[in-house]
């Protein structure tokens, strides 16, 4: 079975309305402020230039052919600077009519949207980040939630300012980055914005340094020693108890498989590896001593100190103070003009959420942008054991995209992808069903965490694609391994003698026993069946690739052989449009749609997930055991796809993507497994 693997390794909503499609009024139903004028102001100038092909057909019958050019090279042009608005934030005070009408709402406020004034928003920022909008029943943070709460909380005159928590980050530098630039737009309000950071690595230390204010109690766990990317491999093990893998890589840079297939390090994935981590560690460095006010060498010369010391960060201006929590909250309570004996008031995050914005005075406008989500693993097919909700189901996701395409109240879309990939099948499935819709509309593709394989074979439908800095994309190439069914198989032949077991196989056909025959090794003939369907799956995706980012095919071929890159080499090399998070994809969106950008729109979510009765549950009871998150891990390592794979292998990056402290067997056994 032929696999198209990827390695495994964010938001500003602008002044804009999110709306569930089954929830949509008119209009002419919105709240009273939804007749206010703009409010924020949006520069259209551009961050950088460059030079892009036009957006060739919707679709092309032609567009597997493995022509030489999938594209008239004579139809390169150039974009000016402002073909690309860059969304940016600026705030305006709320004052005169307006000011009283905000005033107003908040009056008659529902309940649940009452805030005390001078209220401090508190959010703790640790752990897993979804991408998806969240409901009220469900667990965890949502990113989405985060930002738009940053951009009611700079507007909502009973917010006197946000006390973030923030510690042990399981999400990627995408979302981060996201996050990191929702920050920095608050301060924009005068309002302050203070950090707690009582375990600190680089990825939390990265957003707490775009506070104006951090602080750690004496015991804290500071760790800011560099950054590390692993790479681990099974086939010692494998051979220890006599089972031999059989995978066909294509792409020199393809690393999916090597778990299985090698015992070191391949020279071309060290190549990609180090290349994707000095990319994370220098815009590191850049940004922090950028915050700090610091030079980049003084940083990398604390870093490579080994510092742990909490009071030797305070003494090189890399905390403001080394204080408990309740003393935070009492220097609060100063700042806020709150009496020593009060409770310094203050509104988290799940309840600030259920805040609509026109209570605030955000308005929404007339322009309908439909935001279509893509997270996690692709697969064509719900799964009998999946849990609702969790990852990219084509035939779910084709339904949404019809929807939008069939519908005349969208002027454009913006698919939001955060994906490794997956089910290659589904993965084309929903390509050309993007592609439909970009034949009818305005399509923008956000990029979050990582849009890699499978996840940026979605992407390249669109007209233009949206990426972080570091967000993790490409990886075109294919990876086949052995298999049947549901079950990962390898040859076994040796293992099955050692344990005294024995197979019989029975067939028909010359080449019936390629996938069901576990018991041997392929056969001269099968081996080359078995390359064959790799390299026409790789060439499938590759010269599509070409096709919908209008290259030659051997101009893709330089940059996809299985490579993953970051968002910003991904755009010098013409697979990503534009440097940014969802409010630049709005922006560019809006561009393409003929709306003007100082002109509010609403953005639909199609469709908020609703929760079910087990999700419920185990949203309760999450608190107190960790069941759901358990629960969700084993069922989704659990579930094969059936059919090639587009997905992104299992890389570990130690103190980037989650806790260095796991237990590396367990580690490679689920990444592993999330590969299949």
């Amino acid at each position: 079975m032929s696999k198209l693997l990827a390695p495994p390794l964010p938001t500003l909503h602008n002044f804009t309305s999110i709306r569930t499609l089954s929830s949509y009024t008119s209009p002419s139903r919105l709240p009273l402020l939804s007749i206010i004028p703009k409010l924020p102001s949006f520069s259209t100038r551009n961050s950088r230039s460059r030079t892009r092909l036009p957006f060739p057909r919707a679709f092309d019958s032609d567009s597997d052919s493995n022509s030489e050019a999938a594209v008239d090279n004579n139809q390169t042009v150039t974009i000016p600077d402002e073909e690309y608005p860059t969304g940016e934030f600026k705030f305006e005070p709320v004052t005169g009519f307006r000011s009283l009408l905000v005033k107003l709402n908040m009056l008659f406020a529902l309940p649940w949207e009452r805030v005390r004034k001078g209220s401090v928003l508190t959010m703790k920022l640790r752990g897993q980040i979804s991408d998806q909008v969240k409901t009220r029943f469900s667990p965890g943070l949502s990113l989405p939630q985060i930002c738009e709460n940053f951009v009611k909380a700079a507007y909502d005159p009973r917010i006197s300012g946000i006390y973030l928590h923030i510690e042990g980050l399981n999400c990627g530098w995408g979302k981060v980055e996201e996050i990191r630039r929702h920050i920095l737009n608050f301060k924009q309000s005068g309002k302050f914005v203070v950090a707690f950071v009582p375990t600190c690595q680089e990825k939390e230390y990265y957003l707490a340094c775009a506070c104006e204010e951090i602080y750690a109690p004496p015991s804290a766990y500071f760790s800011l020693f560099g950054l590390t990317v692993q790479a681990s491999f099974l086939r010692g093990v494998l051979d220890n108890i006599g089972i031999e893998p059989q995978v066909e890589r294509i792409g020199k840079y393809k690393s999916a498989g090597d778990q299985l297939a090698r015992r070191t390090i391949s020279e071309e994935n060290c190549e990609m590896l180090t290349a994707l981590l000095d990319n994370i560690y220098s815009n590191w460095l850049d940004k922090v001593s950028s915050a700090k006010g610091k030079k980049r060498e003084d940083i990398e010369n604390f870093i490579n100190e080994g510092v742990y010391q909490v009071d030797k960060l305070k003494e090189e201006g890399l905390i403001s103070n080394i204080i408990y929590d309740d003393e935070v909250i009492a220097m609060l309570k100063e700042r806020t003009g709150v009496k020593t004996e009060k409770n310094l008031p203050m509104v988290d995050y799940r309840k600030y959420s259920r805040v609509k914005k026109w209570t605030v005075g955000i308005p929404s406008g007339k322009d309908l942008i439909a935001i279509i989500r893509a997270s996690g693993s692709i697969s064509r097919v719900e799964s009998q054991v999946s849990v609702s909700s969790s990852g990219i189901v084509a035939e779910k996701f084709i339904e949404k995209i019809r929807s939008v395409r069939e519908s005349k109240k969208f002027k454009a879309a913006i698919i939001r992808i955060d994906s490794p990939g997956g089910d290659a099948l589904a993965s084309d499935l929903m390509w050309r069903e993007i592609r439909l819709l970009a034949a009818s509309k305005p399509v923008i593709a956000s990029m979050a965490d990582v849009a890699a394989s499978g996840g940026y074979y979605m992407a390249m439908g669109t007209q233009a694609i949206v990426a972080e800095s570091l967000t993790l994309t490409g990886s075109i190439g294919v990876v086949t391994e052995k298999t049947l069914y549901y079950h990962e198989l390898f040859n076994l032949g040796k293992l099955y003698e050692k344990i005294g077991f024995n197979k019989e196989v029975i067939s028909r056909g010359r080449y019936a026993e390629v996938l069901a025959a576990e018991q041997r090794p392929f056969r001269p003939d099968e081996a080359e069946l078995f390359a064959k369907s790799a390299q026409h799956a790789y060439k499938q995706f590759r010269d599509k690739a070409a096709l919908s980012r209008s290259m030659t095919v051997d101009k893709m071929e330089e940059v996809a052989q299985g490579r993953v890159w970051t968002g910003n080499d991904a755009a010098s090399r013409g697979l990503v449009d534009a440097i940014g998070g969802l409010s630049r994809a709005i922006a560019i969106a809006k561009s393409k749609a003929n709306i003007p950008q100082d002109r509010e729109v609403t953005l639909v979510e199609i469709s908020r997930p609703s929760p079910s009765l087990p999700q419920i549950l185990l949203g309760v009871g999450s608190s107190l055991i960790g069941a759901e998150q358990t629960l969700k891990e084993l069922l989704q390592g659990l579930t094969f796809s059936e059919g090639v794979q587009a997905r992104m292998d299992g890389i570990m990056f130690q103190t980037l993507e989650g806790s260095p402290y796991t237990n590396p067997i367990l580690s490679i056994i689920k990444d592993y497994l999330s590969s299949l």
